[in-house]
Parts: C-alpha cells; structure tokens; sequence
C-alpha cells in the first residue's frame, strides 16, 4: 500500500460545515422566487443576500457605486435590515416555505472543478456575515447576483455626489436612503431614462440629462414620457468635470461633445448611467459558467453591458477633457498619467527604473493585459475591487494601444470577491491534518527543493542547481 503524502493537498481542503439541496445566492425578486419554488419541490434551500451591506462598506462603494450618497440611516443596521425585509414581501413567503434565509450574508468565493481547478471533493460556497465565515455544499447554485455599474470618470468624479445608477436605484428603493435633491444624469439609453423617471417619481429634481450621441439612445416611450416632464436633455455633451465642497458635488461642467462653449450646472448628484454589466463576480472568480449545477436568474442573466463602440465613445469623449492627474483607480489613488506610465501610486517610491518604464516600453513585448497592469501600477487592488476602475482601464489600455475595446479583457476577479474581515476569517477550521506538511508550502529556502531531498545532503545540490533560494 503507497504510502499518502503528507505535502499534497489531499486532504488539506475544508469540508462543508452545512449542505443544501438548493444555494440561492441574492435575494432579489427573481432570487427569492427561486428559492421559494425550489422548496416547495421538496428541496432544503439556502438563500442568501448581502442586503443590508454595513454602512463601511457602503461609504467604500460596496457592493454597488453608491458615491457617498447614503443618509445616515446607513449606519443603523437594524432599520437598514428591516427596510429590505418590508421592501421585499416575498421574503415572508420564503420564510413559511422553510427556506432558510440569511440577510447580511456575502457569498464571497465558489469553488467548484472546472478549467480553473481540479482537485475539489465537492462544490462549495463560502459565505460570511458579521460574525463568521463558512463553507456550504451544495447539489445546485442559483446566482439571482444582478448587475453593475460601468463607471467611467471624469475630472473631479473621486468626490461624493458621483453615483451609479444601480446604487442610485438600490439607495432610493431597497434601503429609502439617499442623500439626493438634484441630480444630473449621464446617459440617455433605457437605463438612464428610467433613472430620470425613478427620481423625479420620488421627489427628486433631475437637472437635465447629459448624451455624447445626437439623438435619445433609448426607447420612444420612455422618452416621450420624460419629454413631457419637461427634464431637458443636452444631446452631441460630454461631462467636462465636476466642482463641489466639503459636501461633495455642487456644479457639473457641461461641453459639446466635439467643439463649443461649456455650460455649468447646479446639481448635488451625477448620476453615471452608461451601462451595467452582469454581476457574476463569482463565477468569474471560479472559473466556472452556468451549466448544470449552476443557473442564473434575473437581471445577471439578461443584462447586457453597452455595445464595446458605445463605451468607447463614452470613455474617448470623457478622456478628451480629463487632465492627466484624473484619478482612474480611487482607492489607490491611481492617475491616468500613472496607469499610461506604468507607475505605481504616487504614496509609494518610484525608482529610477520605475520612472524609466512606460506602457509604449511594455508594449514591446505584446498587448498589455489589464491584470499585468493591475500588478504594475495598482489599479484595481483597493477595497472596491475594482468596481469602479475595472472598465476605465481597460479602455485606457484600449486607446493608448490603439485596439478595439472588444479585444481588451476586463481584470480577472479573484476571491473572496467582496472584503471579508481578517477577524472572521482568522477563526477558520483549521484542524491538524490540513497543516501538516504545509512548511514546504510559503517562504522557506526549500520551497522548490523536491520532498524527498528535503534535510539530506542532496538539498543543497538541488537548490545549488536551481540558482538558490528555489524549489519544486
């Protein structure tokens, strides 16, 4: 009988504390319908939302671009959870249907065999609260994620006041929670009509709507409705910036889209309302796609994000008066001068070697990959995740190497795919069979030194050969 090693990792990975029949993830209509109808098959169900977000990760546009606009209700969970739960009758109904429902929860990695990976037992989730973090086994996944923004920026959208239009929708209807009266829209397809619609239908004045193209991009029927409500619309105008104080937006400069004068409005909120992309997240992170043991429902199956031609001449008119200190990534602080320069953010040291290289330089050895330049400047590794700078770098990289946007990859996810507190997940089980043998795994000379060699008189040639410090 072969004797098992110890050093692989058979035998190391975490087994699921709970399983279910049914994991809905999002607790959506299309979610907790699922769920519903899932138990009333007969099946144990487990549905899942990350509603109601704590109020931190909210201020830090988690999990959707909510720029600073949450009221102060935002920091009271209780009256948070019970405004999603009344928002969202159906939950009751998932509730007398033995549905076990958790609010406040994130599904924060799926990790399922796949072109990713090879080795799991058996799919698993991992899902954390405030409290703790755990695995859940499952026989089917529903993703019921939604959409999200796409965000591109402009002079001055780094200050509160700029929001998307998911987190605009999701503050004024899930959460009764937003800190808005005047709001300037940018968009004038169906997502950006509907926007205008939303507030004004809530008391909020919409100062205008803002279109690069020279007719409405969305539907006749929505557009009449909103013509009749006398919101003006300035089509062939790009945002220029937007000028604010200690409270955020106050101003947004407005110019044509090609040449002419600027025009400022008065306005406290600049709704970006370009597009959305499916919220798939975890998937992505996986490596995995919808098949039979996993289904998407709701808007993260329908949604479609904006035509790569449109979001091209979203981000080129944009660009065009963006000066070369506009900060593309917010949470690293990362300028459109430093991600086409390659440059780390402007708080860490920049070697003169650093100083030397530029994307035109790493261009010699192919088309820059948004993940390379992500390792290289930064860009996308703040506690957003990327949510707000994922598709202006991706364009940037697009314009600068002169190539279609269609042919530039958004930055890979990763998990856990929301933040996740090292407290909760310090407190992980971790039994003795998981660590045995892991001291060849990080940060020793022998890394790369084969097992067998390791302690003998052969290790020293081995790692010798390898040019030191070396192992496999």
């Amino acid at each position: 009988m072969t004797a098992r090693n110890v050093h692989a990792i058979d035998g190391k990975l975490p087994a699921p504390e709970t399983r279910f029949d049914v994991v809905v993830v999002g607790a959506g209509s299309a979610g907790t319908a699922a769920a519903i109808a899932a138990a009333a098959g007969g099946a144990s169900v487990l549905l899942v939302d990350e509603n109601p977000a704590p109020g931190g990760l909210m201020g830090t546009d988690v999990p959707l671009f909510y720029g600073g606009r949450v009221t102060a209700a935002g920091q009271r969970p209780g009256r948070m959870l019970g405004t999603v739960f009344s928002r969202n009758p159906a939950l009751e109904a998932a509730f007398e249907a033995g549905v076990d429902v958790r609010l406040g929860t994130v599904a924060w990695g799926l990790y399922v065999n796949g072109p990713a990976m090879r080795a799991m037992p058996e799919p698993m989730l991992g899902i954390a609260d405030a409290e703790s973090a755990s695995m859940i086994g499952f026989d089917r996944l529903v993703l019921a994620t939604g959409a999200r923004d796409l965000v591109l920026g402009f002079a001055g959208w780094n200050q509160p006041g700029v929001i998307g239009a998911q987190g605009f929708a999701a503050l004024l209807t899930r959460y009764d929670a937003l800190a808005s009266r005047r709001v300037l829209i940018v968009g004038s397809d169906r997502l950006g009509l509907e926007t205008a619609l939303l507030a004004l239908s809530h008391g909020i004045e919409v100062a205008g709507i803002i279109e690069i193209a020279d007719t409405v991009q969305g539907p006749d029927d929505l557009a009449e409705r909103l013509s009749a409500t006398g919101v003006p619309i300035h089509l062939s105008h790009t945002i220029v910036s937007a000028a604010g104080g200690i409270d955020g937006v106050e101003t947004a400069r407005i110019a044509p889209a090609d040449a002419g004068a600027v025009v400022d409005i008065a306005c406290d909120t600049i709704c970006l309302a370009i597009g959305t992309r499916p919220a798939t997240e975890l998937l992505d992170a996986a490596g995995a796609q919808a098949g039979d043991r996993i289904t998407l429902v709701g808007d993260c199956a329908t949604t479609s994000p904006p035509a790569p031609d449109r979001i091209e001449a979203w981000s080129r008119a944009l660009g065009r008066h963006a000066p070369a200190d506009t900060i593309v990534c917010q949470c690293e602080e990362v300028t459109r001068a430093d991600l086409i320069g390659v440059q780390p953010p402007s708080y860490l040291d920049r070697p003169e070697r650093m100083a030397a290289r530029s994307l035109s330089s790493l261009l010699n050895d192919g088309p820059a990959h948004p993940d390379q330049i992500k390792r290289l400047t930064r860009a996308g590794m703040g506690q957003c995740q990327g949510r707000r700078c994922r598709d202006q770098v991706a364009c940037l990289l697009a314009q600068e190497q002169g190539m279609p946007l269609a042919f530039v990859p958004v930055a890979s996810f990763r998990a856990p795919v929301r933040p996740v507190p090292l407290g909760i997940l310090a407190d992980w089980q971790e039994g003795p069979e998981m660590t045995k043998g892991w001291d060849v795994w990080f940060g020793i000379p022998t890394q790369w030194t084969p097992y067998a060699v390791i302690g003998t008189p052969e290790e020293a040639d081995h790692v010798a050969g390898l040019g030191g410090n070396m192992h496999v």
